[in-house]
């Protein structure tokens, strides 16, 4: 995906002039999560569907030979799903938990595949979390602490736990909009590192509280 997504920058950059490449977040996704539980309570992994704009989905489409024009099976984008999961490590795949205060980490991606549907490419994959665990209190963001990518979830059922005692409490925060304060940074603060954990303010926080 870093790939995919510094060709998108220079592409935007060529086309909409360098203002547009100024401006923060470069990449939209339209999300969805499942955090998954196992029927002794322990959480065992996270779900994600990403919907990518449509620029970002042209762009990453180029190239790609199919049998029926402009119709792309599960198949025919399996090596761009395989090099979407693969770069998604060097950024801990967006998504940072805890359990009762305490980091999780989580194993590489499983159960991944693109999907291509009106107009839009969505990425499906599993997030098995690395050491199974049990918490009263379980708290998941999904951001980019660089802002490039701004993730939006899903304004109809955004977060679903899957498996979870019926006690199980979930809160979900979506993120102020600071589009403004972004676009005032403009790109080279984004490059020099000084604001790498800007994106924080456009984390998305769910909250699950098991008694």
């Amino acid at each position: 995906m870093n790939r995919l997504i510094a060709g998108l920058v220079l592409a935007v950059s060529v086309v909409l002039g360098t203002a547009a490449a100024e401006a923060h977040p470069h990449v939209w996704i339209v999300a969805k999560s499942e955090l998954i539980y196992a029927p002794d309570g322990t959480i065992t992994a996270v779900r994600h569907a990403w919907t990518f704009d449509d620029m970002f989905s042209t762009y990453a489409l180029q190239g790609i030979e199919t049998k029926v024009k402009g119709a792309y099976s599960r198949e025919e984008l399996a090596p761009l799903a395989q090099t979407n999961v693969e770069s998604l490590k060097e950024y801990a795949y967006f998504t940072f938990a805890k359990g009762d205060g305490k980091k999780q980490k989580f194993a590489e991606p499983v159960d991944y595949f693109l999907e291509y549907k009106d107009s839009a490419l969505t990425l499906h994959f599993t997030l098995p979390v690395k050491t199974p665990f049990k918490a009263r209190q379980l708290s998941l963001e999904v951001f980019d602490p660089t802002y490039f990518i701004d993730f939006q979830f899903a304004e109809k059922e955004p977060v679903k736990l899957v498996g979870a005692a019926v006690d199980c409490k979930m809160q979900f925060e979506r993120p102020n909009d600071g589009t403004a304060a972004a676009q005032k940074l403009g790109e080279q603060n984004f490059l020099d590192g000084g604001n790498g954990n800007f994106g924080m303010m456009f984390a998305n926080k769910i909250t699950v509280d098991c008694p």
